[in-house]
């Protein structure tokens, strides 16, 4: 009984202390943290990092295909990086769908009530049976490769499908994550919701980096297939908190009077490409993400041919263009909060990028590990700037009753963006591998060079391209 009374008298000692404690951290943390003040009285912030946990998943996923298995299969199992770049561009089938995706679950009208679930739920499904089976597939890409245990398409048949599984359930649940987490908030705080939920998917890229590369520091096969398949299961675990009780049910037998009419995806489209610039935005989205992700599939085996990395310190690099990412997102977030001009925050990304793809360049001659390292931060912070600026524009300009079609039209062309810069880094890098440079430079580095040289060209253009929306903008704020 003292001891129940002496544990009561603590518990009321603290309970003050923790209070203020917990009154400093969401003071700070609102006013510091990227996107914090997006929390409201209906979407508590506890809630909206737990839904958040969906971009989480998405980020893990996302590195391990193009962080650590193209420096896996390239490297250690001995597969050519064209035939690498092709199966990690395989997601791209499904990237044009993403805003049929999210007009689909906007229309949606299940038995149970739900409009967003079901297709969470299918996108979970087939992101966690791809990376059940995907480390057996590799194994059998490597081996069909390398001896006559097998024919070659059997291994690349099943590569490529449970990439195919992954980059499908990846494209479902991010779409449709980020519709819910839009039905969620009010209408003034969606823009930035939706820049927290990006500011989680790096977050998800930095920590499951850190971690892969600490597994796979002893890299061995028996490894490989413990660190994919933990990964299915906590992408199956994560998604699950993740939309618990956060969707409210309207079963139909509860509902009253008809249903409201639905427009056609078709009808969707057409208002929402007919706003001014949205076919110049989104020529800018595809031009950028193409110049940044172009060496997604390169920077991790250009550390391990031309530097001597091992797989641990080479899939940090992945953590380090995450985190590079991450300060320029927390940047953006400021600045444009005060009322910058998105498109000049993107076009400032886009010229971030010039000096760091020089100083990765450069490393290869000078065979410096810093200055790489630095230079895989800088592009990492100017896709960041870039990503915001773009994204802002987008929501700014979109009709608010088709923020989905924005969304999703914006990761349509981003994420075909990024699929085309896989499948060209991997196939330019090996086609361009016979193309010597200047004397002193390693032979190994020529193809990794070469790409590296047209993404800055790409990076110029996207800056040319750029500059019509800067002067449309100012002309519009003059009118």
């Amino acid at each position: 009984m003292a001891e129940a009374d002496q544990g009561n008298a603590t518990v009321k000692s603290i309970s003050p202390m923790n209070r203020r404690v917990m009154n400093i951290w969401l003071g700070w943390g609102t006013k510091v943290l990227p996107f914090a003040d997006a929390a409201s009285a209906d979407l508590p912030l506890r809630r909206l990092l737990r839904l958040s946990l969906i971009q989480v998943s998405v980020g893990m996923s996302l590195t391990l295909l193009v962080g650590t298995l193209n420096r896996v299969m390239i490297v250690e199992l001995q597969v050519p990086s064209t035939l690498v770049g092709i199966m990690l561009s395989l997601p791209l089938l499904f990237a044009p769908l993403r805003a049929l995706i999210g007009h689909k679950s906007d229309t949606h009208q299940s038995a149970l009530g739900w409009r967003r679930m079901p297709y969470i739920f299918r996108g979970t499904v087939l992101q966690f049976g791809g990376l059940a089976v995907m480390p057996f597939a590799l194994l059998v890409l490597a081996k069909s490769m390398q001896a006559d245990m097998a024919p070659e398409w059997v291994g690349r048949l099943c590569a490529g499908l449970a990439i195919l599984l992954v980059g499908a359930g990846i494209h479902i649940t991010q779409t449709v994550g980020l519709a819910l987490a839009t039905d969620l908030a009010p209408e003034k705080d969606q823009p930035n919701v939706v820049g927290l939920m990006y500011v989680m998917l790096l977050f998800g890229s930095i920590v499951s980096a850190l971690l892969f590369g600490a597994f796979l520091v002893d890299f061995t096969p028996g490894r490989l297939i413990q660190v994919i398949q933990a990964s299915a299961l906590i992408t199956l675990f994560l998604n699950f908190i993740a939309t618990w009780k956060q969707e409210a049910r309207q079963p139909a037998h509860l509902r009253t009077g008809p249903p409201p009419a639905q427009l056609t995806f078709k009808q969707s489209w057409d208002a929402f490409i007919v706003q001014a610039q949205a076919m110049r935005r989104l020529v800018a989205v595809g031009l950028g993400t193409l110049a940044f992700t172009m060496e997604d599939v390169l920077l991790e085996p250009y550390g391990g041919q031309v530097l001597g990395l091992g797989v641990g310190a080479t899939t940090t690099l992945t953590a380090t263009f995450a985190g590079g990412s991450l300060i320029g997102f927390a940047l953006a977030s400021k600045v444009l909060s005060k009322g910058a001009d998105p498109f000049r925050m993107a076009s400032a990304g886009a010229l971030v990028g010039l000096p760091a793809f020089m100083m990765v360049i450069i490393s290869a001659q000078t065979q410096s590990v810093p200055m790489f390292s630095a230079g895989v931060m800088l592009i990492g912070f100017g896709s960041g700037l870039f990503g915001h600026g773009t994204l802002t524009a987008t929501m700014n300009y979109a009709p608010r009753d088709k923020v989905g079609m924005a969304l999703g039209a914006w990761g349509a062309v981003q994420a075909t963006a990024a699929g085309l810069g896989a499948a060209l880094g991997g196939g330019l890098r090996d086609g361009f591998a016979g193309l010597p440079l200047a004397r002193g430079w390693p032979v190994v580095a020529n193809g990794y060079v070469w790409v590296y040289a047209l993404e800055i060209a790409l990076l110029a253009a996207t800056i040319v391209a750029m500059l019509p929306l800067l002067g449309r903008r100012r002309a519009l704020s003059a009118g």
